[in-house]
Parts: structure tokens; C-alpha cells; sequence
């Protein structure tokens, strides 16, 4: 059986939605599911409280940090400050109705 797709509604600034008119090749769709599976992913991450190597390597890339010259505890202590800032973050956001 293939994938259950289900449908959802985004409401954005009519500003927003004037600028992407412009750009009619993107899958506007697709962007908004990579967008929401990569958050949610994060999310997870933040909530489970453990990283997997790759997840740690690939915050370090985003960060600037040259994974190759940092040690353990370094890293982890990135990990620890980058989970508990970007918990802040998530927590902090606000769902509108």
C-alpha cells in the first residue's frame, strides 16, 4: 500500500504569497513538507535528549565548527548548549489560530 497523504491549510501574509506567485515552478507543497519534516525532526532530537553522531556532525557543520578539530567533550558540550538554546526556541513558539 503506498503512502497516506493527508492535506492541511497554511495561512500566510498575502505579501508572501504575491512573492512566491512570481517563482510558479517551485512545488510550494513540497517545500512546506520538507520544511515541516525537517522541524519535526528536530524536534524529536531536542525531545529525546540523545544525538546520533551524524545528527552531532551535522550540528556542528551548521554551526561553522570544523567537526574534524573539535574533541568529545567539546562537541558535547556544543550539543548541550545547541539542544537547550534550540529547546528554548521550540518551546518559546506560539501555534496561532
Amino acid at each position: 500500500m503506498g503512502l497516506v497523504m493527508v492535506n492541511i491549510t497554511v495561512s500566510i501574509p498575502q505579501e508572501l504569497y504575491n512573492k512566491m506567485k512570481r517563482y510558479s515552478e517551485v512545488k510550494w507543497s513540497e517545500v512546506v513538507r520538507r520544511a515541516l519534516v525537517e522541524y519535526v525532526g528536530r524536534l524529536e532530537v531536542v525531545e529525546r535528549g540523545v544525538v546520533s553522531s551524524e545528527d552531532l556532525a551535522s550540528m556542528l557543520k551548521e554551526s561553522g565548527l570544523d567537526v574534524g578539530s573539535v574533541g568529545l567533550d567539546e562537541a558535547g558540550k556544543c550539543y548541550e548548549k545547541a539542544r537547550d538554546a534550540e529547546w528554548k526556541r521550540l518551546s518559546s513558539t506560539q501555534v496561532r489560530s
